[in-house]
């Protein structure tokens, strides 16, 4: 068969060509620029930790190594009654480097540093209105790295992957498609015709292939915008987050109030400041003046030394498109939604829309299309995306405008810095976990079904397995390899050579009924998984989200659900056959 015509060399494109080639499926990327990004410290990412996991299966690169995890978020706010505070010691927080931004710095290193607030001074105050919680980090914090850190690893590995080629230089001007495949043209120095067996449009939010396919793209303009810069400066939180909401200083003048700040690397911090509304240019002058008075009010001094690295305006849009399948062709990423503000993060999201539609493009790549497999897509990730946005649309007024949120938004007794922590530590309305609760391949209901703790249509949390061969690895390291996963909960297996329990007990009746399931699965054992009992059987799809857990053996109950979470029976043998390579 023909390649999977990819346009559109960003993250989510690259990680969609990569978990096609996983699952031994080709595929062509278009790429309308030269093959390489434009370093941008100020343009970063959130990832949280089931796609921090997607990104290192994939790319084979540490994302520790070259982004930050923080330890927790701080959360800033005016006060009615002063409080007394101490920061934690900041230990080596990175060297202040030379300053000489041809926009401004702080002041040169080896100046006179202001007072700053220290560990063994637990009576000082930061200020007389003002005052810091401390929320903690979930038990595997968000990761946050550079976009084009991300861009190059992943083009890295697609450079070892004989399966998949990257076109630069070609520009998308034309779509065709009829039954057995679709046709793409290119302008451009290699201007050429391609023929493909499916075209995803992963190519941005002015989206040629969407525009192309006729696709409405409603929503809001500019729902919020920030002005963005990347220092490397020492601030008195290490490792924190930090979310001001209401900073008492006003000389830059009209301010919407809130300040974020994540750590990067190497003493390197991104910090954004919420504009007002409006399109009021953002100059050079008023982005060095905001470093300079917020920098010299979280430090309680003058400002302390720092080097400007990157500037940006980041302008959040929510958009979905009505339709993000026509035929053989589909959309993803920017290209089907926009989101971002209050903390959810749109590039995140684009690259779960990849590992959703990659095994069901495989399967059907290999195997023939199934048409309620292929559907499903649009089915599951524009629902999570749809709930995203709501939340954050209902929220947004009532943050921004100080209203009372309880009747409005579940789960926000806790107050406007809750929530806003919760949604950019990736919990809460705004940031939870994408659950295919109603999703078209859930099985019907199963008498043997039992509860753990995560619930179907969730994502399964990572635990020790041991593998066919015998080998102990991480769950998530057996997922997108196009293969369904039927885990087995046995406790004490953990201490024996899998050779002398797996002829025992339930295992060859378990091991005959994964054999006769109607597509390839991989049988793993763990001694333990999250509010599962002994002898449950759980079984996931190849993206890693829980289709059931079973109680015990049961091969007709097993088969049922795995049909139904590859989209329903199979076609016949012959029509199967016709659609296959």
């Amino acid at each position: 068969m023909d390649p999977v015509i990819i346009v559109g060399a960003g993250p989510v494109g690259l990680t969609l060509a990569l978990a096609l080639a996983r699952q031994e499926v080709p595929s062509v990327v278009l790429d309308e620029g030269p093959g390489k990004d434009e370093p941008r410290l100020a343009r970063t990412l959130v990832l949280r930790e089931d796609t921090a996991a997607l990104m290192e299966r994939l790319t084979g690169v540490p994302l520790d190594e070259v982004g930050t995890r923080w330890a927790g978020w701080r959360s800033m706010r005016r006060k009615q009654v002063v409080r007394e505070i101490t920061f934690e010691d900041p230990g080596d927080a990175g060297a202040v480097g030379a300053v000489g931004s041809a926009i401004g710095t702080g002041p040169r290193p080896g100046a006179a540093e202001p007072d700053r607030l220290r560990p063994a001074d637990p009576g000082r105050k930061l200020s007389s209105d003002y005052a810091v919680t401390t929320g903690a980090a979930p038990e595997q914090p968000p990761l946050h790295l550079a976009q084009h850190v991300l861009t190059d690893a992943l083009r890295a590995a697609i450079d070892h992957e004989p399966l998949t080629k990257i076109a630069v230089d070609s520009r998308l001007d034309t779509i065709e498609q009829e039954a057995s495949g679709v046709t793409a043209h290119t302008r451009g120095p290699n201007g050429t015709w391609w023929r493909g067996s499916y075209l995803v449009g992963c190519d941005g939010p002015r989206s040629t292939v969407r525009k192309l396919q006729d696709i409405r793209f409603p929503g809001r303009t500019a729902v919020e915008r920030y002005a963005v810069a990347a220092l490397r400066t020492e601030l008195p939180w290490p490792g924190r987050a930090m979310l001001h909401r209401t900073p008492p200083w006003r000389t830059s003048g009209p301010s919407a109030g809130e300040i974020t700040a994540r750590p990067l690397p190497a003493g390197v911090w991104r910090v954004d400041w919420l504009l007002p509304p409006g399109k009021d240019l953002v100059t050079p002058e008023l982005v060095i003046t905001r470093i300079r008075e917020t920098l010299a009010g979280w430090t309680g001094g003058s400002t302390p030394p720092y080097e400007l690295l990157d500037t940006g305006v980041h302008t959040v849009h929510h958009r979905l498109a009505r339709r993000w399948r026509v035929g053989r062709v589909f959309i993803a990423g920017d290209a089907a939604h926009l989101l971002g503000a209050l903390g959810t993060q749109g590039l995140e999201e684009g690259l779960k829309d990849a590992d959703n539609l990659a095994w069901k493009l495989a399967l059907s790549w290999h195997h023939g299309p199934r048409e309620a497999l292929l559907n499903s897509y649009q089915a599951e990730r524009r629902a999570v995306v749809a709930a995203r946005l709501r939340a954050a649309d209902q929220v947004l007024p009532l943050l921004r405008g100080g209203g009372a949120l309880r009747a409005y938004v579940p789960g926000t007794s806790r107050g406007h810095e809750s929530l806003l922590t919760e949604g950019h530590l990736g919990r809460g309305p705004l940031g939870e976990t994408s659950t295919y609760a109603d999703s078209p391949l859930a099985p019907p209901s199963i008498e043997a079904e039992v509860p753990v703790e995560t619930l179907p249509g969730a994502p399964v949390t990572d635990v020790r397995v041991t593998a066919e061969d015998g080998s102990f690895v991480r769950l998530r390291d057996r997922l997108g390899r196009g293969a369904l996963l039927v885990l087995l909960i046995a406790p004490g297996t953990g201490v024996w050579e899998r050779k002398h329990w797996v002829t025992a007990g339930i295992m060859p009746r378990l091991a005959a009924a994964v054999t006769a399931l109607p597509h390839p699965a991989e049988l793993l054992v763990a001694e333990r998984y999250p509010g599962a009992s002994a002898h449950t059987v759980l079984l996931i799809r190849p993206d890693g989200h829980l289709v059931t857990a079973l109680n015990g053996v049961r091969p007709a109950d097993l088969y049922a659900a795995a049909e139904a979470a590859l989209g329903g029976p199979a076609k016949a043998p012959a029509e199967a056959t016709a659609g296959s390579r």
